[in-house]
């Protein structure tokens, strides 16, 4: 039997680790596509974790929210605290506006988001001309969120050539948003 989303969390709430696993199942790709746009992608399994821990102890609590909103909302808070303990808030911005952590509200001004989006639209431009190989990569791994074979079998490339432009890619995109570890040329 299919459950919809309400009746998963009620299922959750209720300590059934099997509603738990179809709710991530049911949710986790998108929430990871979104949470992509703000997070080095080796964090983004760890974030996913941790929401979904949190998902399993606050189900009591959602009630009368749309599932994937009241998701999104502790995904939103994770990966505050995330780029908080790892120093970088600088990104915070990226994130959707709204609440970071209980009680507490993003002291960013509406203008530095509307710069760090426009920082990362002009990152992109990085990765060449849209169409171009590493551009449709990345908007295929990361806008879409399709895995390597699924690129690889939409471009006509070897996976192994999926994953190289993928690196190149974020090491293009880190560079040109002054995130360390990579120079403009790809680090030559």
């Amino acid at each position: 039997m299919v459950m919809d989303d309400d009746e998963l969390i009620a299922a959750v709430a209720r300590g059934d680790d099997t509603a738990l696993r179809q709710l991530f199942l049911r949710h986790a790709p998108w929430l990871a596509a979104r949470l992509r746009a703000v997070l080095p992608a080796a964090d983004v399994e760890d974030v996913l974790q941790e929401t979904f821990l949190a998902v399993w102890r606050g189900a009591a609590g959602c009630r009368g929210e749309a599932v994937g909103g009241w998701i999104w909302g502790i995904g939103r808070r994770q990966a505050a605290l995330w780029l908080r303990r790892r120093g970088r808030v600088e990104l915070l911005p990226l994130i959707d506006g709204g609440a970071w952590t209980e009680g507490e509200e993003l002291s960013a001004d509406p203008a530095d988001l509307v710069a760090a989006r426009s920082e990362l639209a002009d990152a992109l431009g990085a990765l060449g001309p849209a169409g171009s190989p590493q551009r449709e990569t990345w908007r295929l791994m990361y806008v879409e969120d399709r895995t390597v074979a699924e690129v690889a079998e939409l471009t006509g490339v070897p996976a192994g050539t999926v994953k190289s432009r993928a690196h190149h890619a974020r090491r293009l995109l880190r560079a040109a948003l002054g995130l360390g570890g990579a120079t403009a040329d790809g680090g030559r």
